[in-house]
């Protein structure tokens, strides 16, 4: 939600305003990376989603230009999981576990049973069986 506001907050300014923005962005990536050293930058599942829907349309010669603490390549894979898992979500059955079985078999079933005593056992040297 904040990011949403963060682009909304975007859109009155000039570009100059923007440019200058971006400039201190980098700069604090710059920083950030300098302090970093070997270590690698930790992002949530959110900040993970939503560099992925902003940057996922730009072509990856000029992704490749833009500063990142990732690389190009594990936001485009971001994606990927995102489409992924929504696409996931929405094929998943509704409900958990086997389907309801349709009432008209359902009641001819129980006749069958209860007209024939024996059915779905079989008798094996004197055992019985269940099918």
């Amino acid at each position: 939600m904040t990011n949403t506001f963060a682009l909304l907050r975007l859109l009155p300014k000039s570009d100059r305003d923007k440019d200058a923005e971006i400039l201190a962005l980098r700069h604090q990536i710059t920083v950030l990376e300098r302090q970093l050293g070997s270590d690698r930058a930790r992002f949530t599942p959110s900040d993970r989603a939503f560099l992925a829907a902003l940057l996922h349309r730009l072509p990856l010669p000029a992704l490749r230009r833009v500063r990142l603490l990732v690389c190009p390549d594990t936001v485009l894979r971001w994606h990927r999981n995102l489409t992924r898992g929504r696409h996931a979500a929405s094929s998943r059955p509704k409900r958990p576990g086997r389907p309801r079985t349709v009432r008209s078999i359902r009641i001819l079933v129980l006749r069958l049973a209860r007209e024939n005593p024996s059915w779905g056992y079989r008798r094996l040297h004197g055992e019985l069986l269940v099918l």
